[in-house]
C-alpha cells in the first residue's frame, strides 16, 4: 500500500476545526482507494508565538521538507500582527519551496446560492493563478523617520523574467485543459513599470499558444466584470497581489470563503506543495464548532490530485457536492444549524 507523508498544520482559530474534518474525509477516501496518509502534525502557530516568539522553529523549512505535502488550516489570531503570522509561517514556506503557483478554484456548488441573483453553477466557475513568490509582496523596502513629521515608507515590487514567464506559461498550459481561455489582470495604465513589462511577456506567451484564445484586462475592470459578466471568465491569471483580492472576490459571488480551497504549488514536484482553505481563521467564531469545513475539504481534495491520486480526489469532491446538494447538514453561513464536525462527518458517511 502506497504511504504519503502528510505535515498537517491546523493553525489558529477556525483552522483547527476545518482541519480536524478534512483529515477524516481524506482518511476514508484514502482507505477506499488502497493508500494512506501519514500525518505528522506540528503546532505551529500565534499560539505558539505568544509562547516563543516564532511561529515556528528555525529548523521548521528543514522538517517539511521531508514530507510528500503539507496541509495547512489557517494563520492569524487577535494579538499578533497579521505582517508576523503571515511572514513568520506561510510566506517563508511558500518561498522556501518555490511555491510560485497559487491555485485557486472556485465554482457555485449544488446546493448553494450565489451572492449573484440569477446566476447558475454554469455561469460561475473559473480558476485563479496567482503569482506565489514575488511581485508586490516583497520584503524590500523600509520605514523611515519613524514618528516624525517628515516619516515615509518604501514598499518595492519585484517582477522577475523567470516569475512572469513561468506563472503565465502555467496559466496557458491549464488554459488547454479546461475552456482554451486565459485573461491576463494588469493595470499598465498606473503602474509604469512593472504592468508593462508583465503585459509584454504575457503577449510574447500568447503567441506560442494560438489555440488558446487571450486577452487582458485592467484588474479594476476584471472586478467588475466578475460581478457583471462571471460567464466570460475561465482561467485568469494574475500577479501576487492581484490574484491575492480577486481570488477572494471570485470566492464571494460563488458561495463564499468557505467553498474555496487553495493550492501553493510547486509544479515540479520535487519540493512539497501546501494546501489550505482561502478563508482566514475567523477569531470571532473560533472555538463555536460552527466553520464550515468545505473549503478545507476541498483543499483536501486538491493534495490528493497532487498527489496523483485522482480518482479519491474525485469522490471528495462528489461527497462534498451531494451533502450540499441534498441539504439536510449545512453550517450556519450556508442558512443552517449543523456543526463543523456534523458536515464533515456527512461528507465522510457519503464516501462510504
Amino acid at each position: 500500500m502506497t504511504s504519503y507523508r502528510i505535515a498537517s498544520i491546523p493553525g489558529d482559530g477556525i483552522g483547527v476545526d476545518v482541519t480536524v474534518e478534512a483529515r477524516k474525509v481524506l482518511d476514508r477516501a484514502a482507505a477506499s482507494h488502497g493508500f494512506s496518509l501519514s500525518w505528522k502534525e506540528f503546532d505551529w502557530s500565534c499560539e505558539r508565538y505568544t509562547k516563543t516568539g516564532s511561529m515556528m522553529p528555525a529548523d521548521g523549512i528543514e522538517r517539511l521538507s521531508a514530507f510528500d505535502g503539507i496541509f495547512l488550516g489557517a494563520v492569524g489570531f487577535p494579538g499578533v500582527p497579521d505582517h508576523v503570522s503571515l511572514w513568520g509561517l506561510l510566506i517563508p514556506v511558500r518561498r522556501a519551496f518555490s511555491q510560485y503557483v497559487n491555485l485557486r478554484p472556485v465554482r457555485l456548488l449544488p446546493g448553494t446560492t450565489s451572492a449573484l441573483a440569477g446566476r447558475g453553477a454554469d455561469e460561475l466557475e473559473m480558476v485563479i493563478v496567482r503569482e506565489n513568490s514575488e511581485g508586490e509582496y516583497s520584503e524590500i523596502g523600509g520605514r523611515h523617520n519613524r514618528g516624525l513629521g517628515n516619516e515615509f515608507v518604501l514598499q518595492e515590487a519585484v517582477f522577475t523574467r523567470v516569475g512572469v514567464e513561468r506563472i503565465i506559461r502555467y496559466a496557458f498550459e491549464l488554459a488547454k485543459t479546461r475552456t482554451g481561455r486565459v485573461c491576463s489582470a494588469t493595470k499598465s495604465n498606473g503602474l509604469i513599470h512593472s504592468m508593462p513589462f508583465w503585459d509584454e511577456i504575457f503577449a510574447e506567451i500568447s503567441a506560442e499558444y494560438p489555440d488558446v484564445h487571450a486577452e487582458q484586462c485592467h484588474v479594476d475592470a476584471l472586478a467588475a466584470r466578475m460581478v457583471q459578466a462571471p460567464d466570460r471568465l475561465d482561467v485568469v491569471v494574475a500577479s501576487n497581489l492581484f490574484g491575492d483580492i480577486l481570488s477572494d472576490l471570485a470566492a464571494a459571488v460563488t458561495g463564499g470563503l468557505g467553498m474555496a480551497p487553495s493550492g501553493n504549488i510547486n509544479p515540479t514536484g520535487e519540493l512539497p506543495s501546501m494546501f489550505e482553505a482561502v478563508h482566514g481563521s475567523a477569531p470571532d467564531i473560533a472555538g463555536q464548532g460552527i466553520a464550515n469545513p468545505v473549503a478545507q475539504i476541498l483543499a483536501g481534495a486538491m493534495l490528493l490530485d497532487h498527489l496523483g491520486e485522482t480518482v479519491a480526489a474525485q469522490d471528495v469532491r462528489a461527497a462534498v457536492e451531494k451533502v450540499l446538494e441534498e441539504g439536510a447538514v449545512r453550517t450556519p453561513d450556508l442558512g443552517g444549524k449543523s456543526t463543523t464536525a456534523e458536515l464533515g462527518s456527512a461528507v465522510v458517511a457519503s464516501l462510504s
